[in-house]
């Protein structure tokens, strides 16, 4: 059960965890956090109107740092990540997807690394590995820092691995648009003027799930697309250049 807010003490970090239908990884996602050698923690999951063993699942993991909340319906990843944001009490926001896993000093090292260089939004290198958790041998190497229109060019960010110091940047939301919301927000922080940089390690494991949005590319294209123009309201001109660039580096990505 989760603890009331009132008697939530105030992490370091609020991991944000979206859940829907995902009886089949969400226990390996929860225990790479709970496994983390930095334990100073919150992890906030939003069941978005799951209709098989997630919620039961969740229920067997009892830690006083999990919070659990439920929609009554599917939302969409935004709206839950949302409820989870406007609920995080860390100075430090880490996203992490409920099929994906992290490694266990992933918090301990990228809040180390921004703390270090005074950053505060970070990303680093991550693993590929199919459904049943084998790896596939790929590491998706990250560029060493991004801007606001590096990333409208490569959207290299694995959300999985980002971490934003919210004392610095203030708080935010995600867009609430059906996919790429990430995408969204990544550009709105940049629009703040803040640049991300990369941790130049690996520290976690993408998982490729065959229903996921990534997973279907004429689709993920199209997502980029409309975020270009109906979300930072881009020329069609400069839309078209940023999406060659986009194209090329989704090429080069999956090689």
């Amino acid at each position: 059960m989760p603890l009331s807010p009132e008697n939530r003490y105030i992490p370091q970090t609020s991991i944000i965890m979206p859940a829907y239908n995902s009886g089949r990884w969400i226990e390996a996602s929860i225990r790479s956090v709970l496994a983390q050698s930095d334990a100073n923690w919150e992890l906030l999951i939003v069941d978005d109107g799951s209709t098989d063993n997630t919620a039961e699942i969740i229920a067997t993991l009892e830690d006083p740092r999990i919070h659990y909340f439920r929609h009554a319906r599917n939302m969409g990843a935004a709206v839950a990540r949302n409820e989870a944001l406007r609920r995080a009490r860390g100075k430090y926001i880490a996203f992490l997807d409920s099929d994906d896993v992290w490694a266990p000093n992933k918090l301990e090292k990228q809040i180390a690394f921004m703390e270090q260089h005074g950053y505060a939004f970070t990303y680093a290198d991550y693993k590929i590995m199919h459904e049943d958790s084998t790896l596939t041998g790929k590491i998706l190497h990250m560029p060493a820092s991004l801007n606001y229109h590096q990333y409208l060019r490569n959207t290299a960010i694995g959300c999985l691995t980002v971490v934003i110091d919210r004392s610095q940047t203030g708080d935010f939301l995600m867009p609430n648009i059906k996919s790429s919301h990430d995408m969204a927000l990544w550009l709105l922080i940049m629009k703040r003027g803040f640049q991300a940089y990369a941790i130049p390690e690996c520290l976690a494991s993408y998982r490729l799930v065959s229903t996921s949005n990534t997973a279907k590319k004429y689709k993920a294209a199209k997502d980029v697309w409309r975020v270009y123009r109906n979300v930072e309201h881009l020329s069609v001109c400069y839309s078209a250049f940023c999406f060659c660039g986009y194209a090329i580096h989704a090429i080069l990505k999956r090689l």
